[in-house]
């Protein structure tokens, strides 16, 4: 056997073994999220049953009655608190990454257990414990009241604000654990060396640190962002009529309504709002590994 076949035999075998691999995940996608997506996209385009579900032949209502005038509203209001909560959360994020990042290693398994210990409880009780402490009747109106920071008619319930609140609860987690992840690899004699050069500790900190944990903070932005956009429970039980997202929308139209055509074209359109901060991070991702020889046209 000549050097040539026997040199590509191991590479032809390499490449199935690589496929052999893949093979079980590439399987899952497909069959549990590529799959469901085809048959939501279709579903969208049927038309909705005299007694609910879906009736024979094809319609287009479904996405005409998208531009109900309430609809506009719900989704701005879907967007914007899941990007302030992202925001937040990256704000908060940052300097306990950076922390956990630099703290000794006897102190950093504590911290973050501490960062973990919510995962403990149920997520419904989590929101539960928060629908309480924000009741009404509850101890914090009353103290809030008492002290004269919130009036008589003020309500820290079923509103915009709770939702917001208890989605930055609920979702700081998931930017901190990737954000760490990044600063533990992360080379902090950089930053003393850009203090030594002038810089000052703030300086350092967002000149150095931060565009050294870029990847970390892209998937934390994703990790927030994401789960923040299809919120269902937060706002169902701490929002009310006036916190109503997107994911409210569905389950209605699911449960109550049974306008399965109308639920399937709402989670269309979630599910393109969704993937829009995957494809971005995507994008990003693959400008970063290009090296800068073969961006410029040259060789690397």
């Amino acid at each position: 056997m000549s050097e040539k076949a026997s040199a590509k035999k191991p590479a032809l075998h390499g490449r199935y073994g690589e496929w052999w691999q893949t093979a079980p995940s590439f399987g899952w996608l497909l069959f549990f999220f590529a799959v469901p997506t085809v048959l939501i996209i279709i579903m969208s385009f049927r038309p909705a049953g005299d007694y609910g579900g879906f009736a024979k032949g094809w319609s287009l209502k479904a996405w005409i009655e998208l531009g109900h005038p309430s609809y506009p509203m719900i989704v701005w209001r879907t967007i914007w608190l899941s990007l302030v909560a992202t925001v937040i959360c990256i704000g908060m994020g940052l300097p306990v990454g950076y922390l956990l990042g630099r703290a000794e290693p006897k102190f950093r398994a504590v911290l973050l257990l501490l960062v973990v210990v919510p995962f403990w409880t149920n997520f419904l009780i989590r929101v539960y414990a928060w629908k309480v402490l924000l009741h009404p009747a509850g101890f914090l109106r009353h103290f809030l009241i008492s002290i004269g920071v919130i009036g008589d008619d003020t309500l820290l319930l079923y509103n915009e604000w709770a939702v917001l609140l208890v989605m930055v609860y609920a979702y700081v987690p998931f930017a901190i654990l990737p954000i760490y992840a990044a600063a533990e690899k992360f080379d902090f004699s950089l930053m003393d060396a850009a203090r030594d050069l002038g810089a000052s500790s703030i300086q350092a900190f967002w000149l150095v640190f931060v565009p050294g944990v870029q990847r970390g903070l892209m998937a934390a932005v994703v990790m927030v962002l994401i789960p923040s956009l299809g919120s269902y429970v937060i706002p169902e039980l701490v929002g009310g009529p006036a916190g109503e997202m997107i994911g409210n929308k569905i389950a209605q139209r699911v449960f109550v309504d049974r306008n399965w055509p109308h639920a399937a074209a709402l989670a269309t359109l979630l599910m393109l709002v969704t993937l829009l901060p995957v494809a971005f991070a995507y994008l990003q991702g693959r400008r970063e590994s290009v090296p800068s020889g073969e961006k410029k046209g040259g060789r690397p």
